[in-house]
């Protein structure tokens, strides 16, 4: 174990720096989902090769051991973990689990959901809103545009108490509505 105070780096870079394909894809996703740089992305591909690599354990599991208690209790924990984020459905196997992507992720990130939500005009706009205190979950701010939103606090996304978007009569407030309208 390391030291706990100390950060450690949360995604791993490609191993291809100049792979075109690669990077043009990452660009349309950091276009689409407002995302500050490519680590973002690269985060998001970390957390899902740590849940399609629990899946491909479950399954190695299930082939040698069978469907032992440890087995069952592994695969219900995996399974009621990505359901609890909206990844996969209430009825999902282990195929759902390994076809998961990138993009599956990236729309569960508060700054997606602020944007889906009407909130902002841009996913750009939704960024700033979060890192400036405008938004908050169930009447608590949040400022972390990278926050994974689970299933039941979607509902309660909204603008934070004392912002001054709660007023209607605030002028970005009518223009964020003139465009959704």
């Amino acid at each position: 174990m390391g030291y706990p105070g100390k950060n450690t780096k949360q995604y791993s870079s490609p191993k291809r720096r100049f792979e075109k394909s690669r990077i043009e894809s990452e660009r349309t996703l950091a276009i689409t989902y407002g995302l500050r740089n490519k680590r973002e992305i690269w985060r998001a591909t970390e957390v899902l090769r740590k849940h399609r690599g629990g899946a491909r354990e479950v399954l190695a599991m299930t082939s040698s051991v069978g469907e032992a208690p440890k087995t069952i209790a592994r695969r219900d924990e995996l399974v009621a973990t990505l359901q609890r984020y909206g990844l996969i459905g209430p009825d999902a196997s282990m195929d759902n689990i390994l076809s998961l992507k990138v993009e599956d992720v990236l729309e569960r990130r508060l700054q997606t959901i602020v944007y889906r939500k009407g909130l902002a005009r841009s996913p750009k706009q939704a960024r700033q809103l979060i890192t400036h205190g405008h938004i908050a979950i169930n009447g608590q701010r949040v400022s972390v545009p990278s926050y994974m939103v689970t299933i039941a606090e979607e509902a309660g996304v909204m603008y934070y108490a004392t912002s001054s978007l709660v007023d209607e009569a605030n002028g970005e407030r009518q223009r964020i509505m003139n465009q959704r309208a």
